[in-house]
């Protein structure tokens, strides 16, 4: 995943995943490439994934959180160093038809819908540390979800 400085989609539901957490909140916005992509079986060319993710900016203030440079062991690795460490997670999954800048930066035709996943991670207080709203090519996905009952 590398994060991009400056470029923003145009994507609903932005300002209430910003929201989750009653404060101001730092976005990254990450851009996730075939070359970076766990399938191994895809030839197709350009991104798999568009995302934004917020944090609080009392935790991200003064970390890379808050910086455009790749974090070295990921975002989660990097909470968990200062402390908040992800306890549950809710994610809502839709599907909807792409604006014409994702299209183009997914390499997606006009009438091939995207994948829309809205995650929020919360600590153990169900604080919420990290808000991820994920664009995707719905044809080239899978979603497996796996959950412990009883």
């Amino acid at each position: 995943m590398r994060p991009v400085p400056g470029r923003r989609f145009a994507r609903q539901g932005a300002s209430r995943s910003g929201d989750q957490f009653g404060v101001t909140a730092v976005l990254r916005l990450v851009l996730v490439d075939v070359a970076d992509a766990l399938v191994a079986d895809l030839e197709l060319g350009g991104i798999e994934a568009a995302g934004d993710s917020y944090y609080p900016a009392q935790i991200a203030a003064g970390t890379g959180l808050a910086g455009t440079a790749k974090i070295r062991g990921g975002a989660v690795a990097l909470l968990a160093e200062l402390g908040h460490v992800g306890r549950r997670v809710r994610e809502d999954v839709t599907a909807r038809m792409p604006g014409a800048q994702e299209r183009e930066l997914l390499r997606t035709g006009a009438e091939e819908p995207v994948l829309c996943l809205e995650r929020v991670v919360l600590d153990g207080a169900d604080r919420a540390i990290q808000a991820d709203l994920i664009t995707m090519p719905a044809q080239r996905q899978r979603l497996r979800y796996e959950l412990r009952m009883g």
